[in-house]
């Protein structure tokens, strides 16, 4: 397996998607000088827009390769001269699925490295009243990690069920829109604001609540952006979460996988 996840590694790194985020990420360099328009919030502002970048690369990454890695496989066929070898579906799948993960953290420590640097430049323009607590900001990155590869696990999902690219694709930006909802929705559904709300509604939201991922869990950001401090709740639960949801999902994608017909 280890060979296969580097031979998805190099085929990522030579795909025009490396090019694009040498390209997006080059917008980390006005950060400093769109964060001093405001005067009093600069550090403040800069991290907002530091992590709101690094999100969206993070989040196009994870719908453009974990949508259409195993797809463009299957679709030039390439999947069945590898199959041939001596290697199962479920070693390819967890394979190709580990590669891009790694390719995330890849990605999230270079970008997440510049980022840090051009906050630190922008909180030099004007100085805070309180300091920058660079270890919540480095837990909010890694968080973002988190939930971005638990996305690449749903879009691999959505890829062994799929004989084109629109479900793994819409499916996943479904899947995101969901996910970073569900807790907002559940809230209001057991709040004493929804009385209209039948029992069943409220009972189906619970369930969806529950399959449903809820990414609100990784959303650090206002501990990153206000030094507000991190209690290892904080960190502990959300880290357990995605270690058991994400193994269920690549587990489900396997067995769905081994089990496809190939024609």
């Amino acid at each position: 397996m280890l060979n296969t996840v580097a031979v998805n590694l190099r085929a990522i790194f030579r795909d025009r998607v490396f090019h694009g985020i040498v390209v997006v990420a080059l917008l980390f360099l006005l950060i400093p000088s769109v964060s001093s328009l405001s005067m009093r919030q600069v550090t403040e502002l800069s991290i907002t827009l530091a992590l709101s970048l690094l999100s969206l690369i993070l989040l196009l990454l994870s719908i453009s390769l974990g949508a259409t890695s195993l797809w463009k496989d299957i679709e030039r066929r390439y999947t069945y001269s590898v199959l041939s070898l001596p290697l199962s579906r479920s070693a390819y799948l967890v394979g190709k699925f580990v590669a891009v993960a790694l390719f995330l953290l890849l990605a999230t420590l270079v970008l997440g490295a510049v980022a840090c640097c051009m906050i630190w430049l922008a909180s030099g323009i004007y100085p805070a009243d309180r300091p920058i607590v660079w270890m919540n900001l480095v837990l909010c990155i890694a968080a973002d990690l988190l939930k971005y590869v638990m996305l690449v696990a749903y879009a691999f999902l959505f890829s062994t069920v799929s004989t084109s690219f629109f479900l793994p694709i819409f499916g996943t930006i479904s899947v995101f829109l969901a996910g970073n909802a569900s807790q907002q929705a559940y809230d209001y559904v057991h709040s004493p604001l929804a009385t209209t709300l039948s029992p069943v509604v409220k009972q189906a939201a619970s369930v969806l609540y529950y399959l449903l991922p809820n990414f609100s869990a990784f959303n650090l950001r206002i501990n990153a952006i206000y030094g507000i401090p991190l209690s290892m709740k904080a960190v502990v639960l959300p880290l357990m979460y995605f270690c058991i949801y994400t193994t269920l999902l690549v587990i489900l994608a396997t067995v769905i996988f081994t089990r496809r017909e190939m024609k």
